[in-house]
């Protein structure tokens, strides 16, 4: 069963339509990427799925009693607030001490819960998220470009950190972001969204599509050597107009 289907999903503000007749899966344990230009309706989407705001048309539908982990672009800690990480983590209700162990081991930092949120880096900061995220044993994992503002190594761990959270605990990944040259590698099936579904499948074969090209470029060919990742599964990509993109370049 998936874990999440979206059907035609349009997202409005007012008279500008964010969003179009978007259709997707999450099936489990895969990591699938969303990637656009700015203003293509990323967030929008993502925020649609959890149900922060209204489809104007189409519709999500989630597994029933689906466990969710959300991990945000970034989180501004006031300098002069004094709380912990493990009194943040713990908000805004308890989380079992032995859960919250396992969830900051997991997320690569096990020694800081006594450190003040104010004290964190950029890194140690979005490890924290992701453990308060992985603190609710989720079933599937969104995350909104959570690298922003982070260099490319610190990103590159971090991915790379995701795909070893999907292995160790079966959790489906659905995220968003901008780094294309980590993702295409790090990603079993990446959508490409413009407002509506530009093409989708494996990174291999998006990132060879006339769509994607006509987006993002050539640059990112030789990318998918750059991390080494195998992929769990092979998809088919479908293309606007139904055609692959082979078909569509024919």
């Amino acid at each position: 069963m998936s874990l999440i289907s979206v059907e035609n999903l349009s997202v409005s503000y007012g008279a500008h339509r964010a969003l179009h007749d978007v259709s997707l899966v999450v099936e489990p344990n895969e990591i699938v990427t969303i990637v656009g230009p700015n203003g293509s309706g990323k967030t929008s989407l993502l925020r649609a799925i959890v149900g922060a705001i209204p489809a104007a048309r189409g519709s999500v539908n989630k597994k029933p009693a689906l466990r969710v982990g959300y991990v945000p672009q970034r989180l501004h800690v006031d300098p002069t607030l004094p709380i912990t990480v493990a009194r943040f983590l713990r908000l805004p209700h308890g989380v079992d001490t032995e859960v919250l162990n396992t969830a900051m081991e997991r997320a690569g930092v096990p020694d800081i819960a006594s450190r003040q949120m104010s004290q964190l880096s950029g890194g140690q900061l979005q490890r924290v998220l992701l453990a308060r995220a992985l603190a609710n044993r989720p079933e599937l994992l969104l995350l909104d470009e959570p690298t922003q503002g982070l260099d490319q190594p610190a990103s590159a761990a971090f991915y790379r950190l995701i795909e070893d959270v999907r292995r160790e605990t079966g959790c489906s990944v659905l995220m968003i972001s901008h780094e294309l040259h980590v993702v295409m590698a790090a990603s079993d099936r990446v959508i490409c969204l413009n407002g509506h579904v530009c093409c989708q499948g494996s990174p291999d074969i998006v990132s060879s599509a006339p769509e994607y090209r006509a987006l993002f470029g050539s640059g990112t060919g030789g990318a998918l050597a750059l991390y080494r990742h195998e992929h769990d599964h092979a998809h088919d990509a479908t293309c606007d107009h139904g055609h692959s993109p082979k078909e569509a370049a024919e």
